[in-house]
């Protein structure tokens, strides 16, 4: 009898190869840059914002959506930590080039309008933007039953550089620093199209807890992603913070986008526990696919000069982030690697 495949993202249908192959025929279409009197555009090619500069001012820009773990609220009726996601997904990426957050612009795609859910989401973005210090400066809502059955969220936001701040791009990331990391507060909004496929094959009910948990596993799932404006602006200001990271889609491989010409040791990496090591165990996911998929337990990263890390924790305490940890280090070569796992990824993907 054959063996049933182990679960992945390609087999829930996101194929990576696919994204990776239609993203460069996109990009090859988009050649065009204006005259410097709309600025000059600063080139950093995957990295997690864009950056452009206008006069004397630097801005950062980027968008994002919460991806399919918007069918899941819609599955148990529950908006408001979605809401706040479409926050947490745009301004992590602006701290991820230490900018900070200002404004943002909301999008949300419907089939059908509904006045209930809407004020479910609104609170949750509501929430997300208390949080981040941020203002919401309008949106887009469309009703396009033609396009898509649920609702999708997403949203653009902007942000600055304040004083002498210089935009922490990874670029003097170097052999020798240290990689510090601080906690997820689950999965966030990434591999949920994996997730949602998993239970659905086996049959879990999301309204019950899982093995081991207390409170029901869709509670769990639909919990908010950590927002770490805080984090980024603890420390985006010092000479010795050479990287930030937010580890969203794609895992430990996040790294590679600030500079491929360095190796990332991350021999502290915590192993999966807790719902990761229950989801991974449900699905028999490969270790490798897991950790390119799922953040397992680090949600931002700083990588900083070996003599700044207790330094660096200290300011991030003060911060109010006092959980942050050593996971890691930068060595000679290129990619990421987890030698406690025997794991090795080269290159974004």
């Amino acid at each position: 009898m054959a063996k049933t495949p182990r679960w992945s993202y390609a087999r829930a249908g996101v194929d990576r190869n696919d994204v990776s192959d239609s993203l460069a025929a996109l990009l090859a279409g988009t050649r065009y840059r204006p005259s410097p009197r709309s600025g000059r555009l600063l080139d950093l090619p995957g990295h997690y914002a864009g950056l452009v500069r206008i006069g004397s001012e630097t801005l950062a820009v980027t968008t994002d959506t919460v991806g399919t773990k918007v069918v899941l609220a819609e599955e148990l009726g529950s908006w408001e930590g979605v809401g706040e996601d479409v926050v947490q997904v745009n301004v992590n990426d602006l701290a991820a080039v230490g900018a900070r957050p200002s404004v943002l612009v909301d999008c949300i795609l419907c089939a059908r309008p509904d006045p209930k859910v809407f004020a479910a989401i609104g609170r949750g973005i509501g929430r997300g933007l208390k949080r981040a210090q941020v203002a919401l400066a309008g949106g887009e809502t469309a009703v396009v039953p033609d396009i898509v059955r649920g609702t999708d969220l997403g949203g653009t936001a902007v942000g600055f550089f304040p004083g002498r701040r210089r935009p922490v791009t990874g670029d003097r990331i170097r052999a020798g620093d240290v990689v510090l990391g601080i906690p997820a507060s689950g999965f966030h909004a990434n591999g949920y199209t994996l997730l949602r496929k998993l239970l659905r094959a086996r049959s879990v009910d999301v309204r019950r807890p899982r093995p081991g948990a207390r409170r029901p596993l869709g509670e769990e799932l639909l919990r908010p992603g950590r927002i770490y404006v805080d984090a980024s602006e603890a420390v985006a200001d010092l000479s010795t913070t050479h990287g930030l990271a937010h580890i969203s889609g794609g895992g430990v491989r996040n790294l590679v986008r600030l500079n491929p010409n360095v190796r990332f040791e991350l021999d502290g990496w915590p192993s999966a526990a807790g719902v990761y090591r229950w989801v991974a165990d449900l699905g028999e996911i490969d270790p490798a696919e897991l950790y390119q998929t799922f953040n397992l337990g680090i949600g931002f990263v700083a990588v900083v000069a070996a003599t700044a890390v207790d330094p660096t924790r200290r300011r991030l305490a003060a911060a109010g982030v006092r959980d942050s940890r050593v996971v890691g280090r930068v060595i000679s070569g290129e990619g990421v690697s987890l030698p406690h796992l025997g794991l090795e990824y080269h290159g974004y993907a």
